[in-house]
């Protein structure tokens, strides 16, 4: 399972492409080695992570993209104008707290985006993910960015509005630096962002501090008829951070790139202090159902925790960094 799909089937689920219509186009510039965005003159420019510059006449205010994406623009104050993605905007903890009257939702299904909706925002800009296909960290230009169906879909999109990508590699430092410069580039207020940078670099010395008990984690998805997918914290950009602040996620091993599938059975072949849960599988509750996973060292202690998928910014990662360090204080040694 590569790693595009292994998000989309675990994650979220592919669905038909909307139906399209009258499209406006909008201009766009090649490749540029430079990184980061500009403004001069009013106008913008920024070069995202496959080397794509894209070049406007002035700093784009109506933005369109991916929940994942737009959630961090939005909490360094710069509310989006529509979505879309795997679910819906009030079922993604992103969004909690966030007046979504202001954003219009044009799909809330993995792919599955209307793109007439889309093109009558008016957006000026679009905002996603690009995530690696294997384990070298390069992102593949012949497969589509993370949130679109398929490449005709994206570019069919990429003519009402241009697209930025951000590569989800790497540790989420870097991510997470990347999506700042953007966000400075739209307009965010430098104190706003040292604000939060302040609170994320006091979650990850409290993180720290809770990994250094030595307690071992596994992050999963889970679904009833399928078993259990085991994230390798190497390829996922948040787990890899966590890991560099001391937080142990031993290797599941086996030779697929971002998850190793096991079945129910032999889930307790994989014995960890603690076990994180994906919300965007089973629940904690649903596999404590399971006979064999009710039975690991993790599930009869009670240290089976929600496994948030936060977007790549320092508010968001901050919220993630204190509750993964929350739970790890009241959690002891199983294993």
């Amino acid at each position: 399972m590569d790693s595009m799909l292994s998000r989309r089937s675990l994650l979220g689920g592919a669905a038909a492409l909307a139906a399209t219509g009258l499209l406006s186009a909008c201009g766009r510039g090649g490749s540029d080695s430079d990184q980061g965005g500009s403004t001069g003159s009013g106008a913008w420019s920024f070069t995202d992570d496959r080397g794509v510059t894209v070049e406007l006449e002035r700093r784009p205010t109506r933005i369109a993209g991916l929940n994942d994406a737009i959630a961090s623009l939005w909490n360094y104050g710069i509310v989006p104008a529509a979505s879309f993605g795997y679910t819906g905007l009030a079922a993604d903890v992103n969004f909690q707290g966030k007046d979504l009257s202001k954003v219009t939702e044009v799909g809330a299904s993995y792919g599955e985006i209307n793109l007439d909706r889309l093109a009558a925002q008016r957006p000026e800009l679009i905002f996603t993910h690009a995530y690696p296909e294997d384990d070298s960290g390069k992102v593949d230009p012949n497969k589509p960015l993370y949130g679109f169906k398929d490449l005709k879909q994206q570019e069919t999109a990429a003519k009402i509005a241009p697209i930025v990508a951000i590569a989800m590699t790497g540790s989420a430092n870097k991510v997470v630096q990347r999506t700042t410069e953007l966000a400075t580039s739209l307009g965010a207020k430098p104190d706003t962002v040292e604000r939060a940078r302040t609170e994320y670099e006091a979650a990850r010395n409290r993180l720290r501090k809770a990994a250094s008990s030595g307690l071992t984690v596994m992050a999963v998805a889970a679904y009833q008829g399928e078993g259990v997918y085991i994230a390798k914290a190497e390829d996922d950009p948040a787990l890899r951070s966590y890991t560099e602040l001391g937080v142990r996620y031993p290797d599941p091993g086996g030779p697929d790139y971002y998850w190793r599938h096991v079945s129910w059975e032999n889930i307790t072949d994989f014995r960890t202090d603690v076990v994180l849960y994906s919300l965007r599988a089973m629940s904690g509750d649903e596999m404590l159902k399971q006979p064999t996973f009710a039975t690991m060292p993790a599930a009869t202690a009670g240290q089976v925790f929600p496994w948030e998928f936060s977007a790549m910014d320092y508010v968001a990662q901050a919220r993630t960094l204190n509750n993964l360090a929350k739970n790890l204080e009241g959690a002891r040694k199983v294993v």
